[in-house]
């Protein structure tokens, strides 16, 4: 469905070019979900401007069913693609029927009214969403979940065949971030469209993306299933700074932690892993049987309600909660330079 051919992305001025990645050649297929990772300064929006046809390749071709996306009328354009960006829509007292409505335009002819079979399509579009009842609210009424919702029917209402999404999810919180990626999911399965979303949401991206476009700064571009790409060290390559690692086991970013003290840690379940997360905040390793035992030992609950017990120097205290031992551990180790 959309096939990029050894595209070049940038920006060119009188007098020099600036090139953020070169020489792409990939292709997306219809009823796939692929996400374009890529810390800042990649040109991840650059090449999502490209891929929509609002902004010129410095070289190659964009190709939606093997047409250049560049010299399309942009009605056609309309037809085949459509775009939601991140910026919050001003839409003055439009309804969100309205907006929605607004998506049939590459469809509707001279007169501009909209046919019987526009309004059953603007209806189904909203349902398949979830908004139907939102219909008849003004846009500027909506929260920002909602108007994403409302922005993505309005985008299923151009029937295109390929969705451009650029960070639709930034200013949602973490269970609307997951309810808009089920959407999507559910939505590439249901229509076969074939989805590009531009997303920082690593989380989610591995959870969701059939496949994964990886841009790192100055390229070449990676892709593969999230998983190969975890595998493969890429997301270690892609996102390597100073002080931050990818746990390849977690499928998350790790900050570099100078340790202050050690712990030797007993127990086992959920308290035990929440504990162990504490400690590493604070700078406190637990202490994995290599060598001799430090002389602080940490015990967890066995259970809701229990305590947490430090032991150490002749002494036992009791916390209710890992608040207060965390308060006495980096009262210990205070003294340690960090």
């Amino acid at each position: 469905m959309l096939t990029l051919e050894q595209l070049s992305i940038g920006y060119r001025s009188r007098r020099d070019e600036t090139v953020l990645a070169s020489d792409i050649s990939l292709e997306l297929s219809e009823g796939e979900l692929v996400c374009l990772l890529g810390p800042n300064g990649a040109g991840k929006s650059t090449l999502m401007r490209t891929v929509a046809g609002m902004q010129p390749p410095l070289a190659g071709r964009v190709l939606v069913d093997g047409d250049d996306i560049h010299s399309m009328p942009a009605r056609d354009r309309a037809r085949r693609l459509s775009v939601v960006l991140t910026e919050r829509v001003h839409a003055g007292l439009l309804t969100a029927y309205a907006l929605v409505g607004l998506g049939r335009y590459p469809h509707i002819n001279w007169s501009g009214r909209l046919t019987d079979r526009d309004h059953k399509v603007i209806r189904e579009c909203l349902e398949r969403v979830g908004a139907q009842d939102l219909a008849h609210r003004y846009v500027s009424d909506l929260s920002d979940g909602e108007r994403q919702r409302v922005m993505m029917a309005r985008a299923l209402a151009q029937e295109p065949r390929l969705m451009v999404l650029d960070e639709i999810t930034a200013f949602l919180d973490l269970p609307r971030r997951v309810d808009a990626m089920r959407l999507l999911r559910r939505v590439v399965r249901e229509t076969s469209r074939a989805v590009l979303l531009s997303t920082h949401d690593l989380e989610l991206a591995l959870r969701a993306a059939d496949r994964v476009w990886l841009l790192p700064t100055g390229g070449p571009l990676a892709t593969g299933a999230p998983e190969d790409l975890v595998l493969s060290g890429a997301f270690e390559a892609a996102f390597a700074s100073e002080g931050v690692d990818f746990d390849r086991a977690r499928g998350e970013f790790q900050v570099h932690r100078h340790f202050v003290g050690e712990v030797e840690l007993v127990g086992d379940g959920l308290a035990r892993y929440w504990t162990a997360r504490a400690l590493e905040r604070e700078g406190v390793h637990v202490w994995e049987g290599d060598g001799p035992a430090p002389p602080i030992l940490v015990v967890v609950p066995d259970g809701e309600g229990g305590e947490w017990i430090v032991s150490g120097g002749g002494a036992q205290v009791r916390h209710p909660c890992l608040y207060d031992l965390a308060l006495e551990l980096r009262a210990r180790f205070q003294t340690v330079e960090l």
